[in-house]
């Protein structure tokens, strides 16, 4: 149930109805905007009398919401919201340049590419220090001293560092990092997304590749619902029938998920795609459909990359990227 106050609504007796609602055993969620106030009811609203709740002074509207997600929801909070992280801004009209190797390697690599994406445009490190592979034979990261890498990254350069935590009890190690990201694996990881949300440090939520938008919206709603609003959603790609590329990137998840929730999108063309021709063209047509933000791959020797070389573009593409990524965004503003 959503309860929208009217602008002129004084802080006492605003109180006064939430006091008296929170005493009813519901759960609000209190959105400030320019005009308006909006109280997001949360828990069980069947026994709230609507007629009543209208007839205040200080209400303009009652209405109830049919879907299931609440606290992500646009109607709930209508304003964009805008996670910060440090002095960078994800959302709200601001574009997160987010960009990195799909693993630590070694400092040398760590420095180098972090050195390169930021002097390209960067404004946000990704580094994979623990890695979710398919067969246990393969690369599985370097775990904690991945992360003390990407910290001397960090210090070298200034950017805040992205990376994607697997297991709850790894959360002691990732107290520095500025953003968790929640791998397309892990999305419905229900522990993990509640732990998450007690931690109060943005969390980057990929989508699962075979996840629909409302699983999205839902696992999103876990780590709101446990006191963290600075969630990111990632478009990175589902299975389909597609035989060419290692996912289908779908760009129209963008705009119905801006239309959906109040949350920022970003979009990562190099996981869904699979190949680092394909990334470009990706990362522009995501800019053209309004994405707040582009995850992307970059490696200084893709050759070599012990984990997704045949998707990561080198720091002079990455360069050559940003510019036309730039030059998109103001032709559609």
């Amino acid at each position: 149930m959503i309860v929208v106050l009217k602008k002129e609504a004084s802080q006492a007796k605003k109180d006064q109805l939430i006091d008296w609602l929170k005493g009813m055993g519901l759960g609000i969620h209190i959105s400030v905007g320019e005009y308006q106030t909006v109280l997001g009811l949360i828990g069980d609203t069947s026994k709230v009398d609507m007629d009543l709740i209208g007839s205040l002074d200080i209400v303009d509207s009652v209405k109830r919401v049919t879907d299931t997600f609440k606290c992500v929801n646009r109607q709930f909070h209508p304003d964009d919201t805008v996670v910060s992280v440090g002095d960078v801004k994800i959302g709200g009209g601001n574009f997160a340049m987010i960009a990195g190797p799909c693993s630590v390697e070694s400092e040398e690599q760590i420095v180098e590419v972090a050195k390169a994406v930021k002097a390209a445009g960067a404004n946000l490190l990704r580094g994979g220090a623990f890695k979710p592979r398919t067969s246990p034979y393969d690369f599985q990261g370097l775990k904690a001293e991945g992360l003390e890498l990407l910290r001397i990254a960090r210090k070298e350069t200034g950017l805040p560092i992205v990376t994607e935590i697997m297991s709850v009890s790894d959360l002691p190690l990732f107290e520095d990092v500025d953003v968790l990201q929640v791998g397309a694996r892990n999305m419905q990881n229900f522990d993990l997304l509640k732990e998450l949300g007690n931690t109060g440090k943005p969390i980057l939520l990929k989508r699962g590749l075979a996840n629909t938008l409302k699983e999205l919206l839902m696992s999103a709603e876990y780590i709101m619902a446990s006191g963290n609003e600075q969630v990111i959603l990632c478009e990175r790609g589902i299975r389909t029938y597609s035989d060419y590329m290692r996912n289908t990137l779908d760009l129209s998840a963008v705009p119905m998920l801006h239309e959906l929730s109040h949350l920022p999108v970003i979009v990562d063309p190099s996981h869904a795609t699979g190949i680092a021709r394909m990334v470009p063209p990706m990362a522009l047509s995501a800019a053209a459909c309004g994405a707040d933000g582009l995850i992307i791959e970059v490696h200084n020797d893709p050759i070599h990359a012990l984990c997704d070389g045949a998707q990561s573009l080198k720091p002079e593409e990455y360069a050559e990227l940003v510019k036309k990524v730039n030059a998109v965004r103001e032709a559609i503003m």
